[in-house]
């Protein structure tokens, strides 16, 4: 799993940042984001729904998953997310920001078969609700932070690719060499995570144009799927010890 990262916003002639933008024109902006923000969740989880039933489901959790085939998974997956992400900040035309927004949940659905796939037979009926409503608290929470102190978590960048960077690095590893990332790394990605959740809403407020609704979605829908994916890992490690 990695976050889409951040983009530099070009503001061109006649566009103005949301930060710079009458009350009504922001608010306006903050609306459709969150709103394009939950429309993604709700799609994300009815196209895992539908995956889910798929026939012979559990061969191809096993085909995705075995050998070296996760991490053509996780390639493919890459490359797939940083194409959407262009397209969803398409300056030429809304049709393709949609696109790209939406080929992105459809991703993030498809990586995330088989670790929902294990959580729903062996972690029980409550893991997945649970990692659900701590994802949602920390992000409510982490936003909260961001649009009551209203600081600008810009200066995060760099920190956050190096440290993307090496957590990639590190997964890919135990992919080539066979050794499994343990509880504490979950824990770690979950604080990266909830760094770009940070950074991701601090743009939001500070650095979108107010025209950019779908590309601000796709990058808090990015990170809460980071978040979501670790925070049910831990889980499943705690719930699998108790069965």
């Amino acid at each position: 799993m990695s976050d889409t990262g951040e983009h530099f916003v070009i503001q061109l002639p006649g566009q103005v940042c949301a930060a710079d933008a009458a009350p009504a024109e922001r608010a306006a902006f903050m609306r459709k984001t969150y709103g394009h923000l939950a429309g993604a969740i709700v799609v994300f989880a009815l196209l895992e729904v539908g995956l889910q039933q798929i026939p012979d489901i559990e061969d191809l959790v096993v085909f995705m998953t075995e050998g070296y085939n996760w991490l053509a998974v996780l390639g493919a997956f890459m490359a797939v997310s940083w194409v959407a992400d262009r397209w969803a900040h398409s300056k030429v035309s809304v049709a393709w920001q949609y696109v790209g927004l939406a080929v992105y949940v459809v991703a993030e659905s498809v990586i995330f078969v088989p670790l929902i796939y294990v959580a729903v037979r062996y972690g029980g009926e409550d893991v997945i609700p649970t990692a659900a409503i701590a994802t949602g608290t920390i992000f409510i929470g982490l936003s909260a932070i961001v649009f009551v102190s209203r600081k600008d978590f810009s200066f995060m960048r760099a920190g956050l690719w190096i440290a993307s960077g090496a957590a990639l690095a590190l997964i890919v590893c135990g992919i080539l060499f066979g050794f499994e990332m343990g509880i504490l790394f979950s824990i770690g990605m979950i604080v990266l995570a909830s760094a770009w959740v940070l950074y991701h809403t601090s743009n939001v407020l500070h650095h979108y144009r107010t025209d950019q609704h779908v590309a601000a979605a796709l990058a808090l829908f990015s990170a809460i799927a980071l978040l979501f994916w670790y925070v049910l890992r831990i889980l499943l490690e705690v719930f699998g010890n108790r069965r």
